[in-house]
């Protein structure tokens, strides 16, 4: 492990991040690097280049990917990989994390979050503050779980899609991949078509 980390985007979601890093205590120098060139610091941290020097600091970094955007993130994250860059996993000290639970790389847990047992995080997801996934989940890459979403057992979240805050989901539900389930929606059946669901229960819009 590297004792320094690089973390692309200083804004909100990218914030959050740092803040999670900091209090991990594992990294000795901890930056970042954004695309706002009036942008020097943030959280107190340097902004010390730009996306596109990632190369210059792969050697000597750990290098996360602290952007929001499902396919945004997707996008600068398979990039590091591609240039085999080490991408650390940042999960908040005050997280909940039951047995047999695996986490992919460039994945952040936020705080409060609860993730029972026997549950799969793929790469590069978000899962946010105060939200729930319980026993025997998966969820694939790049999902974003929102704040103070809960997902009961068994539920299969497909590729890049994202659940909005508060939103619910039954137990034994599969949503395929690219969705967007809106804010306190209540998903009680099985969503196999891509497209952006509201209500309760949902509907596609």
């Amino acid at each position: 492990m590297k004792n320094k980390l690089l973390i692309i985007g200083a804004s909100g979601h990218g914030k959050v991040v740092a803040d999670i890093a900091l209090k991990m205590g594992k990294w000795q120098e901890i930056s970042f690097l954004d695309d706002d060139k009036n942008l020097t610091s943030s959280m107190g941290l340097d902004v010390i280049g730009m996306t596109n020097d990632i190369l210059t600091y792969k050697g000597d970094y750990e290098i996360f990917v602290g952007i929001g955007n499902n396919r945004t993130r997707q996008k600068l994250h398979e990039k590091l990989e591609l240039i085999g860059a080490n991408i650390p996993t940042l999960i908040h000290p005050n997280t909940v994390i039951g047995s047999e639970v695996e986490i992919g790389i460039g994945t952040a847990i936020m705080a409060g979050a609860v993730i029972n047992c026997c549950t799969t995080i793929g790469k590069g997801c978000i899962i946010n503050t105060g939200s729930t996934i319980d026993h025997d989940n998966t969820i694939e890459d790049f999902v974003h779980i929102s704040p103070g979403a809960n997902l009961a057992g068994s539920v299969k979240v497909g590729q890049g899609s994202w659940l909005g805050i508060g939103s619910v989901v039954n137990n034994n539900i599969s949503i395929t991949k690219g969705c967007i389930v809106g804010a306190g929606a209540v998903v009680v059946r099985d969503i196999i078509e891509l497209g952006t669901y509201v209500g309760v229960p949902v509907r596609r819009i």
